[in-house]
């Protein structure tokens, strides 16, 4: 994610769009630039001391008791207790008027906070008549009243509470619910995103997983702090059991980027797990739309991966006025962008980078009131990230009768993604 709003891309400036006989050196620079930009290279260390191969790795799950008199990270000691929000009672000003506990109010993640702050994001200084022993869990969605049920249903603000003190557009705690993470198996190192479309199917994009056997990499649903354990509902990692790739996607320039892992086993949807729409045909142009993940602030080995999921709004931007604007780059003016992708962003600052690959794009769909989403692209390839360009995302609408084809042929159904 860029700059105050930023996330997860591959972003592809190189490939093959010179028009002119490659020289062998031209060859290697542009492999190079490939296992670079779209993280295909296994050959890399198993362990990084940055980005986020090096803090999704989970902290030890260890009891969860008080710290009483805990010194901050700024230095300061404090008289309370230094616990998990969902152990410090909010008061009767979150229970609604059917008498259901719906949230824990507003938490800073520690983003211009005041002093006390306790070491993890999902900490709180709770007061001792406020600390409890066991966990507050608010009322399930499946039993609160009028809430929207089935595909793409966006927790807007986040499940358990909304943030304050947020500056890089961060994601609240659940709010997209179908985003997942693809993990090297031997590091649990970050590589790529996906969404979920079946409890057992992940749909991502092709240049993410080409390089991977299916024993090489995990899934990971329900994530959110990267550095913590400590989120009430747990993450779930399922091992990749097949990978369909389209029979038409392309290399060269990643036309037809689209990808279904099924799993191993399914995973149980929860209020933090559940699956995106999927589409019948595309968005409008200027439809804001959002790409989550957990991408670099800036394109590069100098970037940081983010550590808590966050999301960016991106418009549409019609194919033809993309196109153009991507021939003022270093790609040129013969360039021809496939048809396989839409456009989004362009927008300084805000945008997909590196490590989104794979990422979902998802655009609003019926009734306001609903917050509900169908996905519309994967991040594929952009020129660098930030700047006034908009970025190609794989078009899912147009894949969608693969897509389904596919589903049936392995025993799944497609209604779950059927708004």
């Amino acid at each position: 994610m860029m700059d105050y709003k930023n996330l997860l891309v591959a972003m592809c400036a190189i490939l093959t769009f010179d028009f002119s006989t490659p020289t062998p050196q031209q060859n290697i620079n542009a492999q190079k630039n490939i296992e670079e930009i779209f993280n295909t290279n296994t050959n890399r260390p198993a362990s990084q001391n940055s980005g986020i191969g090096f803090v999704v790795t989970p902290e030890p799950i260890d009891p969860i008791s008080p710290q009483k008199e805990f010194n901050s990270i700024s230095g300061k000691t404090t008289s309370c207790n230094c616990v998990p929000y969902y152990k410090c009672d909010p008061s009767t000003n979150s229970v609604t008027e059917d008498e259901s506990f719906d949230g824990f109010g507003v938490i800073d993640i520690r983003f211009n906070a005041d002093d006390p702050i306790c070491p993890a994001s999902v900490d709180v200084c709770c007061a001792d008549n406020r600390t409890r022993n066991v966990t507050l869990n608010p009322t399930p969605l499946t039993q609160r009243p009028n809430q929207p049920r089935g595909c793409g249903v966006r927790n807007t603000g986040g499940l358990d509470f909304t943030l304050s003190g947020v500056t890089q557009n961060e994601a609240g705690f659940g709010e997209f619910p179908w985003t997942v993470a693809l993990l090297h198996s031997g590091n649990l190192s970050y590589f790529c995103a996906g969404s979920l479309i079946h409890q057992q199917v992940v749909l991502t994009a092709v240049h993410c997983v080409e390089a991977h056997g299916t024993e090489t990499f995990i899934v990971r649903a329900g994530e959110w702090d990267t550095q913590t354990t400590k989120e009430r509902l747990p993450y779930q990692e399922r091992t990749s059991q097949t990978v369909i790739r389209h029979p038409q996607y392309k290399s060269r320039n990643i036309a037809n980027d689209f990808a279904l892992i099924i799993l191993s086993d399914p995973l149980i949807l929860d209020d933090h797990i559940n699956v995106i729409c999927l589409p019948k045909q595309e968005p409008e142009p200027s439809t804001t739309c959002f790409s989550t993940g957990w991408g670099k602030d800036v394109f590069g080995s100098v970037g940081k991966y983010s550590v808590i999921m966050k999301r960016v709004p991106l418009p549409i931007v019609a194919f033809n006025f993309c196109q153009a604007q991507l021939r003022n780059t270093r790609l040129g003016p013969k360039f021809a962008l496939d048809r396989s992708f839409i456009c989004a962003g362009g927008q300084r600052g805000i945008d997909t980078c590196q490590g989104d690959g794979g990422a979902p794009l998802v655009c609003p769909i019926g009734t306001k009131s609903e917050n509900r989403y169908q996905q519309n692209g994967i991040v594929a390839w952009g020129i660098g990230c930030n700047d006034e360009v908009p970025a190609a995302y794989a078009n899912v609408a147009l894949a969608r009768d693969w897509i389904d084809q596919q589903m049936l042929a392995n025993g799944f159904g497609t209604d779950v993604y059927t708004a």
